[in-house]
């Protein structure tokens, strides 16, 4: 069967602000040019979007709402609209683009929201003894601590560099007693890289959790071992409210390894997907301006059958962890996976 391409994303925010002059003159709407957008959007939203069911989202109405203030919009005041319209779906892998040709995501989950500054890099760096190693690409840290415990963080999987460098991490720290893998913070990406992880900790096959398209399960490969060899240590794998997308993918295939503790606190319930099979199954749609939207179409559910998308992935332990934390140099989420591997 072929492999497929699955990818998993969340783009930074540009915030849009406006400023108004009384004496400034609003030139008339184009005819019928943000009534199209409007339509084709909202058309394309009801075709594919995968949760208006857990949401309980009834778009009919809010056609009903969004026609009038769209017939009512004037010059750049459809993006404004088009933001709106686009924050009911409640959806943080949906984007538009700005008038500048930016990318803009008009909703955040809100454990992305509580967790954006209870983790950082300088802290962790705090409870090593020398300096983290850093790959080729820089996108992955790795070190030991003096207590012989291993420790990667990958910052993101949107490129596909830990094909090529997660084997010689895992090499380095192959004679460790344990390991912490963190994702806290990772924006997510191409689950090719999830698999690429995860292969190094199996011995035999292992099943991927439930995948749609369209509302039709997706048959994949099963996940298998690879590498020179396989680590059996305890591992602990550390998440919270920002391990967004493919970063909550991860965690909830650990889950599933018997020597796998994950803890933290929950990630931020962002299961949307995109492949790029075909246009049906792309997130990616052009509108008849030529603005561009970026829709899901498919979802990927937990083992349990619950869905990832606003439930996230709860840690087996939970250590809640505060920006106040940090401020005092404290990382109290790292230091528990310290002490439990020691």
């Amino acid at each position: 069967m072929k492999k497929l391409k699955f990818i998993f994303y969340i783009i930074s925010v540009i915030l849009i602000y406006s400023c108004e002059d009384e004496n400034t003159y609003v030139k008339p709407a184009v005819s019928n040019q943000d009534m199209e957008d409007f339509t084709s959007v909202w058309n394309r939203a009801n075709e594919v979007y995968p949760f208006f069911e857990l949401k309980r989202i009834d778009w009919d109405s809010i056609y009903i709402v969004y026609h009038p203030r769209v017939e009512a919009a004037r010059d750049d005041e459809f993006y404004f609209v088009l933001h709106d319209l686009l924050t009911e779906l409640k959806d943080g892998h949906i984007m538009y683009t700005s008038e500048g040709g930016g990318l803009v995501v008009p909703y955040i989950p809100h454990r992305s929201i509580k967790d954006k500054n209870v983790y950082s890099p300088f802290v962790v760096s705090k409870y090593f003894e020398s300096e983290l190693l850093l790959t080729e690409s820089e996108t992955t840290e790795y070190g030991i601590t003096p207590d012989n415990i291993g420790y990667i963080y990958l910052s993101n999987f949107l490129e596909k560099y830990l094909l090529k460098e997660f084997s010689g991490v895992i090499e380095y720290l192959k004679n460790t007693k344990g390991l912490i893998i963190d994702l806290r913070n990772n924006p997510g990406g191409d689950i090719v890289n999830v698999e690429a992880v995860v292969s190094r900790f199996i011995t035999e096959p292992l099943e991927w959790p439930k995948i749609y398209f369209l509302g039709v399960r997706r048959e994949m490969n099963p996940i298998l071992p690879q590498g020179s060899f396989t680590y059996t240590n305890s591992v602990i794998v550390l998440i919270n409210g920002v391990s967004f997308s493919a970063a909550e993918v991860a965690p909830e295939i650990f889950k599933q390894l018997s020597n796998v503790t994950i803890v933290g606190d929950t990630t931020a319930g962002a299961a949307g997907s995109s492949s790029d099979r075909s246009q049906e199954t792309n997130s990616k749609y052009r509108l008849p301006s030529g603005k561009i939207v970026y829709i899901p179409t498919g979802h990927i559910k937990r083992y349990d059958g619950q869905h990832i998308e606003w439930n996230g992935v709860p840690p087996d332990i939970r250590v809640e962890q505060t920006e106040n934390d940090i401020i005092k140099g404290i990382d109290k989420q790292l230091e528990f996976a310290i002490n439990m591997l020691k």
